[in-house]
């Protein structure tokens, strides 16, 4: 146990000819953990505030809505697989959390961007079609974008030694989650928020 009795003890009988003192001891109980976990939703609801406003102001609001639900879901699913794996919530974890945020956005803003420019070039095409052009223009970027991303995260995963294998192996399942989640959830919420404008309409 590592009780401090038990490693001076330890310590005596290891180097018996050397003289040491304990000059301090500190414990960390459950309430590190606790506060550890409620500044990291802190944070990450931080993040999704600030992203909601900024994608809001460049776009729309009904882009900003997917895109929070699509950042949402890779937060949520990365968690899942940790919990999953019995991986401790660091704080190199928590900051993969927060790189992969920023990380998945900036695939959302992409196609985000090339459906607002073709929104006004391909003015005659029907909404969902529209949609299905401007993935289909920038799906070969995301594809080597995140293939890049995953082999540089598979070389620090097995390579990058114990220390960074917690943020390189949340980073992974990140970079997997963020990459689909633009096509399949921020998108489709987009176009049912057009189709519902236009049945009001």
């Amino acid at each position: 146990e590592m009780e401090p009795g038990n490693i001076i003890k330890k310590f005596k009988e290891t180097f018996a000819n050397n003289n040491f003192d304990i000059l301090k001891v500190e414990n960390v109980g459950p309430s590190v953990g606790r506060d550890l976990r409620s500044k990291a939703i802190k944070a990450l609801l931080l993040s999704f505030v600030c992203m909601m406003i900024y994608i809001s102001f460049r776009f729309e609001f009904r882009f900003a809505f997917g895109g929070i639900l699509a950042l949402v879901h890779d937060v949520l699913v990365t968690i899942a697989v940790l919990a999953m794996t019995n991986r401790e919530i660091s704080t190199s974890v928590i900051a993969a959390l927060l790189t992969i945020v920023g990380y998945s956005i900036n695939d959302t803003i992409v196609i985000f961007d090339r459906i607002r420019e073709n929104m006004k070039i391909l003015r005659k095409v029907s909404f969902n079609d529209l949609v299905n052009i401007s993935i289909n223009e920038t799906l070969s970027r995301t594809i080597f974008t995140s293939f890049t991303v995953f082999e540089v995260l598979l070389a620090l995963y097995f390579l990058g030694g114990e220390v960074i294998n917690d943020f390189a192996f949340t980073m992974l399942v990140g970079c997997i989650s963020g990459t689909y989640s633009t096509i399949f959830i921020a998108v489709p919420v987009l176009v049912e928020f057009q189709s519902s404008r236009r049945a009001k309409k």
